[in-house]
């Protein structure tokens, strides 16, 4: 399956709606990345900038992301989608370099993702699948 770059340019407000957590295995390990670092999910919700529609997704990093507060505006860094299949099954991952806070930027409203449903090429939805 293919990795996509999201246009965060394209998307409204988001904002942390669950702070970011261990990412594990069934079996409650860990996950970590191909460098050996640990592996944290995030749950955003992307407000997309026409419209009322909200998705949201879960969005896996490398290192957990500091300062993230529930509720607050966040700004995310090369925001990939993965789509994936297995056994059956198919849902789609996100990856980011990074999430930090936007008030970081001086409370500046921070560019969105590209609608994750229309750059996924689905529904926006995650399945915080086992990639």
């Amino acid at each position: 399956m293919d990795n996509k770059p999201i246009d965060i340019g394209r998307l409204g407000a988001i904002r942390c709606v669950i702070a970011p957590e261990p990412r594990t295995t069934l079996e409650g390990d860990q996950r970590r990345d191909r460098e050996g670092n640990p592996l944290w999910i995030t749950g955003l919700s992307i407000r997309q900038a026409e419209g009322r529609k909200t998705d949201v997704v879960h969005v896996v990093t490398s290192g957990q992301p500091q300062g993230l507060t529930e509720g607050a505006e966040v700004r995310v860094t090369n925001l990939w989608a993965n789509e994936w299949a297995v056994d059956g099954r198919t849902g789609t991952t996100y990856r980011a370099d990074a999430i930090t806070p936007a008030s970081s930027s001086g409370g500046a409203s921070a560019p969105a993702p590209a609608s994750a449903a229309s750059a996924a090429g689905g529904r926006g939805k995650s399945a915080g699948g086992d990639s």
